[in-house]
């Protein structure tokens, strides 16, 4: 499989890249620093460029089969600014499957109907910056046609894969206080391999 990793840089991208790597697949990464890689390997494609950039997407995206986003949010709202620039490239690619790794605060909350867990009680964070972006993104999705799955980690821990986590369609787990970075790229490299949680949110905790 070809796959395209966007944020290979951060914590859970550099994850989903080793995995992917290790799978055999033939993997690219779009990524304006390629000296933060720590992956160096005969099947890795290293493109520098940025998120925002149709043209350095549409070069990224030349040729794979699914698109992986673990991209961050930051205080410029690239992740909400770049998701339909990367829907719309897709779609002129003729590409479908895209997984990208967003926020538990996108999930729907369970104690406040019509509410997202970010804009709850359940929420235990001042600042709701970083779910608005994720979640600007996430609406980008529902109207985009594609095959979308959009993991949703719980509070991330460093540390590797334990393999044993719960996951939830559009709901956290209950009682979900934790995740370590090694069991959502685990989850999400999954996914790769299964058109499972179709146009779904997946709540991820211990």
């Amino acid at each position: 499989m070809n796959i395209l990793i966007l944020g290979a840089t951060g914590r859970v991208g550099t994850e989903i890249t080793r995995l992917a790597l290790g799978g055999q697949h033939e993997v690219k990464v779009l990524v304006r620093q390629p000296e933060k890689l720590a992956e160096v390997h005969d099947s890795l494609t290293v493109i520098q460029g940025n998120v925002l950039n149709r043209q350095d997407l549409s070069e990224a995206m030349n040729g794979v089969d699914v698109v992986v986003s673990a991209l961050n949010t930051d205080k410029n709202n690239t992740l909400s600014r770049s998701t339909p620039l990367i829907v719309r490239e897709m779609q002129e690619q003729g590409l479908q499957r895209f997984i990208m790794v967003g926020t538990a605060g996108i999930l729907n909350s369970r104690e406040e109907s019509e509410r997202y867990r970010f804009q709850s009680k359940e929420s235990k964070r001042r600042s709701t910056t970083a779910a608005e972006d994720h979640l600007a993104a996430y609406r980008s999705l529902k109207e985009s046609g594609l095959k979308w799955t959009v993991v949703c980690p719980t509070a991330l821990i460093n540390g590797a894969a334990e393999g044993h986590y719960r996951v939830e369609k559009d709901y956290l787990p209950e009682n979900g206080k934790r995740i370590s970075v090694g069991d959502t790229a685990a989850f999400t490299y999954s996914l790769l391999e299964q058109e499972k949680y179709l146009h779904a949110r997946v709540g991820l905790a211990y």
